[in-house]
């Protein structure tokens, strides 16, 4: 057993030696050597969150221009993510089933497929070990290569839209001991603007999220300097006063006489601090307890409104249990008034934040019948606080 991890450790060094796109040949061919794999292949989410895109051995969906598609509600992969557990099933002729979560630090990026002659316990936990290393090796081979961006492209993509995805995180889900969180954009037909972004420091996790007047490419441009003057401002060590102020400064300078709302959010990781600063945008939703709860905080004027005094920074009520929600305006549009969100929030209350954003968005985008006339934007953060029982770093970074 010692000696398989050796060579798992081998055949993953070699992964990342590969040509961009070619980590699934290492992984497969040490699958085959080792087990007598077959079939192998590695699926990950297209950029809507409704199919699997299926890349086999030799990146064959890749090379010729076509991907195959598969509809992930319902289906073993939706299990497989949403479980973030190993299936394992009998598949006749074929030998034995096998689909194992792809997931980096709450990333669910997709899952590896594939089919062995036969299966131990040991064999089975050695494939999930390969599953979540393949993970690190595809989040480092998308730094270097456009081939996963394309395969996720099952709709078209215009230019504000492309604009708009490039400066979201590279992750809409990220996990520690302390935190959850998860996001997710639903774009409108004519791009309207909204962005989120978040980071975690050693001892911070900082949370945005802003809506652009306007629509199109216009829209998409003001969203660039809103979530680059704020990220410009918190890399240099700035505190939430002076990244609401170089943010607003950034859109009263270069905006085009236009305005954005947004909260800007910091939380300290031993639990010591959460501030918030709202520019003229929906109050964050709050469940503790069972009860959701509008969080009682002053709004701003919005970021590019001259205002004769700078955006307050404000105590955020958060406690161990938490559930945070933050949305624009897209999320309670007409066409959507009559979807619950109180009570979605409430049912969905046990569930992962990944599984509570793709309910609450699923529900909006069926409200309005896929056309979407907001971009509408929901973040979900379930806080457990500092050294929570039965949770630390390394597995926050292995669900």
């Amino acid at each position: 057993m010692a000696q398989d991890r050796i060579k798992l450790a081998a055949v993953l060094a070699a992964a990342e030696d590969a040509a961009p796109g070619a980590s699934l040949d290492v992984v497969a061919r040490n699958l085959r050597d080792r087990f007598g794999a077959r079939y192998v292949s590695f699926l990950f989410v297209d950029i809507v969150g409704r199919q699997m895109v299926r890349v086999s051995e030799e990146g064959e969906a890749m090379r010729d221009g076509q991907v195959e598609q598969i509809p992930l509600a319902g289906s073993d992969y939706d299990e497989v993510l949403r479980a973030q557990e190993l299936l394992h099933r009998p598949a006749g002729p074929r030998g034995h089933h096998v689909i194992a979560p792809v997931t980096n630090r709450g990333d669910t990026i997709g899952v590896l497929e594939l089919f062995l002659p036969e299966v131990t316990r040991d064999i089975l936990e050695q494939v999930a070990e390969t599953a979540h290393a393949l993970a690190y090796i595809v989040v480092t081979d998308r730094r270097f290569t456009d081939l996963y961006f394309w395969g996720q492209r099952t709709i078209p993509v215009s230019l504000a839209a492309e604009i708009q995805r490039q400066l979201l995180p590279s992750a809409p889900s990220c996990e520690a001991a302390e935190f959850t969180l998860a996001a997710a954009l639903l774009p409108a037909n004519d791009i309207a603007g909204d962005t989120y972004d978040y980071a975690l420091d050693h001892d911070t996790l900082h949370l945005s999220i802003t809506d652009a007047m306007g629509h199109d490419v216009d829209a998409a441009l003001m969203a660039t300097l809103l979530v680059n003057a704020s990220r410009g401002a918190r890399r240099t060590g700035r505190d939430l006063a002076a990244q609401a102020h170089l943010t607003h400064q950034a859109l009263l300078k270069h905006g085009r006489n236009t305005h954005a709302t947004g909260q800007l959010l910091r939380i300290a990781l031993d639990g010591s601090s959460a501030q918030l600063v709202n520019a003229g945008h929906p109050r964050p939703m709050r469940l503790r307890a069972g009860a959701v709860e509008e969080v009682p905080v002053r709004p701003n004027l919005p970021f590019g409104v001259p205002a004769p005094t700078p955006h307050r920074v404000e105590d955020l009520d958060l406690r161990p249990g938490d559930r945070i929600f933050l949305y624009t305006d897209g999320i309670r549009e007409r066409q959507a008034q009559h979807v619950d969100l109180h009570a979605l929030i409430r049912d969905t209350a046990k569930e992962h934040p990944r599984e509570v954003v793709r309910t609450l968005t699923a529900a909006i985008a069926e409200a309005c019948d896929g056309r979407m006339a907001d971009d509408a934007t929901l973040m979900c953060l379930d806080w457990y606080g500092p050294h929570p029982a039965g949770r630390h770093s390394s597995s926050g970074a292995n669900v």
